[in-house]
């Protein structure tokens, strides 16, 4: 395996049986790579929405209070709302770490295509980054 880019239509990407021999191949598997990036692109926005509806959401004082810690009375006892409100707060921090570590999958199945030192691939890496980030950083300011 080369340790440069090359300008070639034979490639292992990812893994053994993902293996690259004719230019339709390397066609269609540059546009796999730039739909991941493209995919990648969309769930950074998708999770800072998430983040953004989440804190949104949840009362401002529960949100800070939650953040730091609990803040329980003399006697150690809470109210069903604010017990409600903790629940909330979990299973939206439950689903942020689902959608941070599919981020971080796509992320290194992407850059480990790229260390196939292809430049098609790369070229497609780099092309999908663009679109995706041109697609889906203007959903931010949609609210």
């Amino acid at each position: 395996m080369p340790m440069h880019f090359i300008f070639s239509d034979e490639a292992v990407l990812l893994f053994d049986f993902w293996r690259v021999h004719s230019p339709t191949g390397m066609a269609l598997s540059v546009l796999v790579v730039l739909l991941l990036a493209v995919l990648y692109e969309g769930i950074k926005v998708g999770k800072a929405k998430l983040l953004h509806k989440t804190l949104e959401s949840l009362p401002a004082t529960n949100s800070q209070q939650l953040i730091l810690g609990p803040d329980q009375d003399s006697t150690g006892s809470r109210s069903t709302s604010d017990n409600r409100t903790r629940l909330r707060w979990f299973w939206c921090y439950f689903g942020q770490s689902l959608v941070h570590v599919i981020q971080v999958v796509i992320g290194y199945f992407v850059m480990l295509a790229v260390m196939s030192y292809n430049t098609w691939i790369f070229l497609g890496v780099v092309l999908g980054s663009a679109v995706g980030y041109y697609l889906a950083y203007p959903l931010l300011n949609m609210t």
